[in-house]
């Protein structure tokens, strides 16, 4: 015990002296000293702490690169898979399962390009009564209606957006425009649903047969059950052509990201009408687009100086101010329709092969010959079902002046009429907003109003695309 106690007074002088205390000697206050003299020992632990040090980096390196992959994965979407889906719908949360690769070939995308009241309503039923084509009319509506009153060129964006997901099959996107607390979107609450043959026939409703050519009765189709968006979104993956048709986006550039998109295979069909017989429309739907109205006419440059609407002395109604926003309006639609065909004349390598004009005029003069052309730019056969529905929707017995309904009419009388329509006046405004677009589509200028009045004097000429 002396000897112990001894040690132990002593040690610490004796190593702070040799400056060796704490480094080879450890004093416990109950137990032995115990000095430890085996190097070897030491190195082996350090092996194992730099061994242990390596793997752990190792592994926190893989769970690094796997939440890269999987951050990715999400963020990127992916064409869609043919196959059903087991989930439920729970809108854009199971967004993922419709963003899988595909296995079979692309999909062929069509988006039908055009402006209110330049005959896309009848153009737009040539693929919807296609039973290869899975066809939306005007999806974008729903956009401009919860967004009013923004104005049409602000709107462009969103409307692409909307785009992308429905020709990805992802028709979740609808619930963004949907009242707030609202309950899920149904197939017959889609804008136009009631004269879709998708949404009309089997196996969403039994009402009509997809196959088989004729309209779509809408009495009858608002019987139908209202279907999840789920059952409509499976029916498009069975698709191999999606076409939408819209009035709201202006101008093809628009769609540039989406053309430049690799894993779709979008093309553009530009369906064009006078301007003038499109102004002519657009007033006697007046009621029908007042809204649509004023979101374009807000789109006007305020900066620029234009020609009176009427005549010095007029006595300005009521009804002059619902005219001068359907004739104002066509300034930022020929505006923006220029731009796409300035576009189109010296086309990109995005737009290159993927973009056809098709004048209204040339269609109801000669339906078939049109149909075949249109169908063989979408890689789609015609048959004689739908080229006789063509030819009889364009040559009825009578004229309609109901706007918004697509029925069989003298369709060469309807793309004639402003002609004895129209003042002078609004003729030369339009003029005005829309020559440049004219002189490239082969639409030619009057002088005067008797000129416009001389039916046979023909005022088409070839356009320059």
């Amino acid at each position: 015990m002396r000897s112990n106690q001894f040690l132990q007074l002593q040690l610490p002088a004796l190593a702070e002296k040799n400056g060796v205390y704490g480094r080879n000697l450890k004093t416990y206050r109950n137990h032995p000293i115990k000095i430890i003299t085996q190097s070897g020992i030491v190195m082996k632990v350090l092996r194992r702490k730099r061994m242990v040090l390596f793997i752990a980096y190792f592994l926190l390196l893989v769970l690094t690169m796997l939440n890269l992959a999987n951050y990715r994965w999400t963020k990127e979407p992916q064409r869609c898979n043919l196959q059903m889906r087991s989930t439920p719908y729970q809108g854009r949360s199971d967004i993922r399962f419709l963003y899988r690769p595909s296995l079979s070939k692309k999909r062929q995308l069509v988006y039908v390009l055009t402006t209110w009241r330049s005959g896309s309503s009848f153009f737009g039923e040539l693929f919807n009564q296609h039973p290869e084509v899975f066809f939306l009319y005007e999806p974008m509506w729903h956009i401009w209606q919860k967004l009013y009153p923004g104005d049409a060129v602000s709107l462009q964006g969103a409307g692409r957006d909307m785009l992308s997901s429905l020709y990805r099959c992802d028709l979740s996107v609808f619930q963004l425009y949907n009242s707030p607390g609202g309950k899920n979107f149904t197939s017959l609450e889609l804008f136009g649903a009631t004269l879709n043959k998708v949404i009309c026939s089997y196996p969403l409703c039994s009402t009509h047969r997809k196959e088989v050519v004729g309209m779509v009765d809408d009495k009858v189709c608002k019987k139908c059950p209202p279907q999840s968006l789920r059952l409509l979104e499976e029916e498009c993956l069975k698709y191999n052509t999606i076409v939408i048709k819209g009035v709201r986006v202006l101008d093809v550039n628009v769609l540039a990201p989406l053309m430049e998109d690799p894993s779709l295979d979008l093309k553009v069909i530009h369906l064009v009408r006078d301007p003038r017989a499109v102004a002519n429309s657009r007033i006697k739907s007046r009621h029908g687009l007042i809204r649509e109205n004023l979101q374009v006419v807000r789109s006007r440059d305020p900066k620029l100086r234009r020609i009176p609407f009427v005549d010095p002395g007029h006595k300005i109604s009521k009804k002059d101010g619902a005219d001068y926003h359907s004739v104002g309006a066509m300034e930022v639609i020929c505006d923006r329709t220029y731009r796409s065909l300035r576009t189109a004349l010296n086309p990109p390598g995005w737009l290159k092969g993927k973009y056809l004009v098709v004048r209204y005029e040339d269609l109801v003069e000669n339906p078939v010959k049109m149909l075949r052309n249109v169908y063989q730019f979408a890689n789609l056969s015609a048959n004689l079902d739908i080229e006789s529905f063509a030819l009889n929707m364009t040559n009825g017995t009578s004229y309609s002046s109901k706007p918004f309904i697509v029925s069989a009419r003298n369709a060469t009388q309807a793309a004639s009429a402003w002609r004895t329509v129209l003042s002078i006046q609004q003729i030369k405004q339009v003029e005005e907003y829309c020559h440049h677009a004219m002189a490239i589509l082969g639409y030619e200028r009057v002088r005067t109003a008797g000129e416009a009045k001389d039916l046979s004097k023909s005022l088409l000429t070839a356009s320059k695309l």
